[in-house]
């Protein structure tokens, strides 16, 4: 097995952490989880974390054949679109963001001129599949729960689960949003800690958790399964899905979600322009 080269680009805004997996024998990437900046007081969108990963791609002289969405964030816009138009590579997601978008869809009141069948996507991932990154080999796992189209990226000896574990020490990602479900997010965390221990596994978000004083995003298969304070030292289905459920009914929503789902389901678009030429963004009031 090979182990691809993995460099990590932490958003401070949204702590969110991207990633380039490139082909440590060739030139070839692709792009993780990546992040277009948003001020939602100014409702003003901006480049420079998007520009940190084009700078360092160009710099390196990588070829991006990929730029990869785990889910539909709901806490930071996607920079997808800026990404491929600078470096090219097609954008993937799993085929389940066509749920997504029917009910995102119904809830911000799309109409008909919004597509519901993925085609904003390059690439429509269903379990199973297979994809390269130059000699890199990657697999597709389908593990909803925190959405209903929630991916891990199995790569050679790298797992990028998106929102569906965190670092150890935090645990695991909420289940409330609409399509979401504990007890699916538990079997999908038991199918990801099948792979083998050694496995190296990056999370798509870190909050620092209490008593730890860095941010941290990589981890292990083993690391996990022992010490993740959710679903480690055999936590059974039940227990978790009381501890998430009770969990989650403390949490609000994120800050960025209502801007976030319109722009992700989109793949990274924003909404068109009304006869004005402006692009608006909508609040949809006491529905989340």
């Amino acid at each position: 097995m090979r182990n691809p080269s993995v460099e990590s680009f932490f958003d401070t805004d949204t702590n969110t952490i991207s990633y380039v997996v490139k082909d440590p024998d060739g030139p070839s990437c692709a792009i993780i989880d990546s992040v277009l900046d948003y001020d939602p007081a100014a409702g003003r969108t901006s480049t420079q974390s998007a520009d940190a990963i084009i700078d360092y791609v160009k710099r390196e002289g990588l070829d991006v054949v990929w730029v990869l969405e785990t889910h539909v964030h709901a806490d930071h816009l996607s920079a997808a679109p800026y990404l491929q138009e600078a470096l090219g590579g097609k954008i993937g997601i799993g085929e389940n963001i066509t749920v997504v978008q029917d009910v995102f869809g119904k809830i911000f009141n799309e109409g008909t001129e919004f597509q519901r069948d993925g085609r904003q996507f390059d690439a429509l991932f269903s379990e199973g599949d297979t994809f390269e990154i130059g000699a890199l080999k990657g697999r597709v796992m389908h593990t909803p729960g925190h959405t209903p189209a929630c991916l891990t990226y199995v790569i050679e000896d790298c797992a990028f689960v998106g929102d569906t574990l965190f670092m150890p020490d935090f645990g695991t990602a909420r289940c409330d949003f609409p399509g979401g479900s504990a007890e699916r997010l538990f079997q999908s965390i038991q199918k990801i800690l099948t792979l083998p221990d050694e496995t190296r596994v990056f999370v798509g978000h870190d909050y620092k958790a209490p008593g730890r004083d860095d941010f941290a995003w990589e981890t292990t298969i083993g690391e996990q399964k022992a010490l993740n304070v959710h679903v480690g030292k055999g936590a059974t289905l039940e227990s978790f899905v009381d501890m998430r459920e009770a969990r989650d009914a403390t949490l609000g929503m994120p800050r960025l979600i209502l801007p976030s789902i319109q722009v992700n389901m989109r793949a990274g678009q924003m909404p068109e322009p009304e006869d004005n030429g402006t692009r608006y963004l909508k609040v949809p009031i006491n529905t989340l």
